[in-house]
């Protein structure tokens, strides 16, 4: 558990006002002092996310925002930076100090919890200076002190009952798929983007996904593939990188089932079916188009890099259009979508679920349709159709 990466951990975000005790409480639950604690307000500037156990509930992605109600323009920024960790966040808790409850911020924050269907927790820190009109008003809420031990241990112990209510979309990428005993090829080209050394945590991820369901796995190079598919009797699912689709679906036999990474990310982080909808609009693209690529990473470029260069230059092609792309990376995703046509989004491993669909969501929301790399390659490959029969069934 210690290793699970932050997009396949629970995001739990503590949000309120400046000098609420947020940190004192972030440091107390993480059991050490990693966030800055002072009486002076805005001592949080940028959001501080730790990665820790809550046993028995599991891996978890504990964050302190800045204070809510800072409005300077440096208070600005903060919030800016507060409200896209609420984009990420799967549960909240509210912190209110007891000497200064701010109920018009409180019911405003709960008015965003509620659209973006995050549930929470109100805790009053500073417990020891007198709560009893907020117990009576809000008999729900936890009441702490940095002064009683017992208290975080109870806020733990809700916490974790709390989080254990909350449906995980994040369980398996192809456990639901296909049956226990099947055998499945991974295509894995080795180029200049290929992390030395290593695998890309889409793949990892994948290939201890089979092991733990019970499914035979080989891993090739595009260019064993076909040796590899000569020497198996039986092979029920070939999963490739995306950028060799055209190759790949050349070589695999129409009989066996064909996907991406990309693809099996993407119906394990958000909705699928939106994504192979939104790339319709490929065929409705028209000279000056502008396309919003989003990748929830950063890493180096090179010229053989997927989504700087290889699906600009296919969707080109294939368009027979001059087509302009703007690029986006890690958490930056513009408010305004109205100059866009298409997001088209990378396969989303390095964030969340709840971050998948909330951009989603927002495309949604502006009437601009979004897809991802792996059904864009499909799609100008000619293969969309075969290599999302397998998520139709």
């Amino acid at each position: 558990m210690e290793k699970t990466p932050l997009a396949f951990r629970t995001h739990v975000s503590i949000f309120g006002n400046t000098n609420a005790g947020k940190s004192t409480l972030f440091n107390m639950l993480i059991g050490q002092d990693m966030a800055i604690v002072s009486d002076k307000k805005g001592t949080t500037t940028d959001p501080v996310t730790k990665a820790m156990e809550l046993l028995p509930y599991g891996p978890i992605a504990l964050t302190d925002t800045a204070g809510l109600g800072d409005f300077s323009p440096t208070g600005a920024k903060r919030m800016e930076k507060t409200e896209k960790v609420l984009e990420k966040t799967d549960f909240a808790i509210y912190a209110a100090a007891a000497d200064d409850f701010d109920e018009s911020a409180y019911n405003e924050i709960q008015s965003k919890f509620e659209k973006k269907r995050v549930s929470h927790l109100l805790v009053i820190t500073k417990a020891d200076l007198g709560v009893n009109d907020l117990k009576e008003k809000y008999p729900n809420a936890l009441f702490v002190s940095d002064k009683d031990e017992n208290s975080v241990n109870i806020l733990r112990q809700n916490l974790i009952e709390e989080l254990s209510k909350l449906k995980s979309d994040e369980t398996t990428m192809i456990g639901h798929l296909v049956p226990e005993g099947s055998t499945i090829v991974m295509v894995v080209p080795i180029d200049s983007q290929a992390p030395k050394g290593r695998l890309i945590l889409p793949q990892v991820q994948f290939l201890r996904d089979c092991l733990d369901h019970g499914m035979k796995t080989i891993v090739v190079r595009d260019s064993e593939l076909k040796e590899t598919l000569n020497e198996q009797k039986k092979i029920d699912l070939v999963v490739t990188d995306s950028q060799v689709f055209k190759f790949v679906s050349s070589v695999v036999p129409d009989n066996v089932l064909l996907t991406s990474f990309s693809m099996m990310m993407a119906s394990m982080k958000g909705d699928l079916k939106k994504l192979i909808q939104g790339a319709d609009a490929i065929n409705n693209l028209r000279d000056g188009s502008r396309i919003l690529m989003a990748e929830a990473c950063t890493h180096n470029t090179s010229h053989e890099d997927i989504g700087r260069v290889k699906i600009p230059r296919m969707l080109q092609k294939y368009t027979g259009k001059k087509l302009e792309f703007d690029y986006y990376v890690h958490q930056d995703f513009p408010k305004d979508l109205s100059q866009y046509d298409l997001v088209i989004h990378c396969g989303g491993c390095m964030i969340n679920s709840r971050s998948m669909n909330n951009r989603i969501e927002f495309c949604m929301e502006n009437n601009v349709p979004i897809t991802n790399y792996g059904v864009t390659l499909a799609c100008v490959s000619g293969i969309l159709d075969r290599c999302t029969k397998i998520f139709m069934k």
